[in-house]
């Protein structure tokens, strides 16, 4: 997938990209690059412009974001109440913070995951506004390497 990007027309390059980051500036830098030798050459690229990002191109790549963790399939009555749970937290997490709640939750197994979600909103709530901003850009930067690899990779 890494010679397409490359070979791509720079609007299909922008479009591609901006499927790992919602902010046009960050996927226009990226594409702006090319070519990459190679994915890691891509992925520090993405991450440089990711840091170059201001706060308002930041807030538009925070806006395109949807909640990071979809609410798993009640399969049992606890998966049920740990849905109910993890919406109710995802909502008080929005209207205090403005945004989505994001984590990556690569490193976590995957039976870990809504008890690592949970756990991390619950104790993000209570942050200042400033410091939750500073944690959910560095989520989101995971975030969107993660997306690029996959992308990368196909």
């Amino acid at each position: 997938m890494l010679t397409a990007l490359n070979r791509a027309p720079a609007e299909q390059a922008v479009s591609l990209l901006a499927s790992c980051c919602g902010c046009r500036a960050w996927a226009e830098r990226v594409a702006l690059h090319r070519p990459y030798p190679d994915a890691a050459s891509a992925l520090a690229a993405a991450e440089e412009a990711f840091f170059d990002l201001t706060e308002q191109q930041l807030d538009e790549a925070f806006d395109d974001e949807r909640a990071a963790v979809p609410v798993p399939s009640p399969s049992t009555a606890g998966a049920h109440a740990a849905g109910i749970a993890l919406r109710a937290a995802q909502q008080e997490y929005r209207e205090r913070f403005g945004r989505a709640f994001l984590l990556s939750v690569d490193d976590f197994p995957v039976e870990e995951v809504l008890d690592q979600v949970l756990f991390s909103i619950r104790g993000r709530l209570g942050h200042t506004p400033e410091r939750e901003r500073a944690i959910a850009a560095e989520e989101l930067r995971k975030l969107l390497l993660a997306r690029m690899a996959r992308l990368l990779t196909g």
